[in-house]
């Protein structure tokens, strides 16, 4: 960790922090730990058998970790609002998203699995996003690319998977199957 002579600014593996003050440093610290856990459990969840199980227990991980992320963001954010609040507004969006796609699943409103599918792949590409726009410039590979793909790249590559999955998981499309002939049973 370097901090620079010129700025208020800590070095940390190549990517700049932009306050030394310890209190500062402590959240990020945190935050990055936190993030790192809902990256990791959320993609478990993601790739798990759906049901009870793996998914569920991950996704729970997964979704106490964005609610830190989102604690976290939230005590940065307002530290420095004048040049973080988009990264709130992603943040925010990023829990509210998840917190829609966890409801859903546990209280089985109509349309859960879509909703629950949709809620927590948007949250996922809403956390990468608010991660690339904040530190996108500072990643090999990422520099190379104009800002603007920092904040649609997850997207462009999220947002398919979600329709892939709301069209083709067999878990989707049994559930799909099966309100089919709920509807049918009702019309006769």
């Amino acid at each position: 960790m370097a901090t620079l002579a010129h700025e208020n600014t800590t070095v940390v593996l190549g990517i700049p922090i932009p306050s030394a003050d310890p209190v500062f440093l402590a959240i990020v610290g945190v935050h990055v730990l936190l993030g790192f856990a809902a990256v990791v459990s959320g993609a478990v969840a993601m790739l798990s058998s759906k049901g009870h199980g793996r998914h569920s227990n991950f996704g729970t991980v997964y979704f106490w970790c964005v609610f830190g992320v989102f604690i976290t963001m939230s005590a940065l954010s307002f530290m420095r609002w004048a040049a973080n609040y988009p990264l709130f507004i992603l943040g925010a969006l990023s829990f509210c998203a998840a917190g829609l796609g966890r409801t859903a699943a546990r209280r089985h409103w109509k349309q859960w699995l879509r909703l629950h599918l949709v809620g927590m792949g948007a949250s996922y590409i809403l956390m990468l996003t608010a991660f690339y726009v904040d530190n996108g410039r500072n990643l090999p590979l990422w520099r190379k690319l104009p800002d603007l793909a920092f904040w649609f790249v997850p997207s462009a590559v999220g947002v398919p998977l979600i329709f892939y999955a709301l069209y083709r998981h067999p878990l989707v499309r049994a559930f799909n199957r099966s309100r089919g002939r709920a509807e049918r049973s009702t019309r006769i």
